[in-house]
């Protein structure tokens, strides 16, 4: 099913308090290519294959239910990568904090995301204390550009 993914992107500065205490999954996620972003993501016990158009702030985005199996099949075919990480859901304000720790070779990159309706309302998102840079338009923080590295550097 498609929708237009709003979402900012954050380095932290640190973690937040009682992070423990907030539920989270585990996600795999393997890109068969960047141009255009098409990818397969185990997320718990869920499986799926997504298209994502181009952009920065606001792009298109295609989700479509995958079995184990064709999951297992197509993550295999990668290019580049297989990023593992969890994904700790932080409730702040109205929206959920999508608190991404990665696992390594990416590790120690802990990235926060937020989802938006819409532009303006990304636009004038206030973030929490512990956010740090704001890294929506750098490109170096997409999960598909750093399923093309072997390790994290900043």
């Amino acid at each position: 099913m498609e929708h237009r993914e709003i979402e900012r992107k954050y380095l932290i500065k640190e973690l937040p308090e009682n992070l423990d205490s907030y539920p989270f999954q585990r996600i795999e996620q393997a890109y068969l290519t960047v141009d255009p972003v098409i990818r397969v993501r185990k997320e718990g016990e869920s499986y799926y294959i997504t298209y994502k158009g181009s952009g920065l702030l606001s792009r298109e985005e295609y989700n479509l239910p995958l079995t184990e199996s064709a999951y297992e099949t197509l993550s295999k075919k990668a290019d580049g990568n297989v990023i593992a990480k969890k994904r700790v859901l932080i409730p702040y304000d109205r929206y959920t904090i999508e608190l991404d720790i990665f696992d390594p070779p990416f590790a120690p990159l802990i990235l926060a995301e937020v989802e938006f309706e819409s532009e303006e309302e990304a636009n004038s998102f206030a973030p929490p204390d512990w956010f740090a840079e704001d890294v929506t338009r750098d490109t170096n923080y997409h999960n598909s550009t750093m399923s093309r590295k072997t390790f994290y550097t900043r």
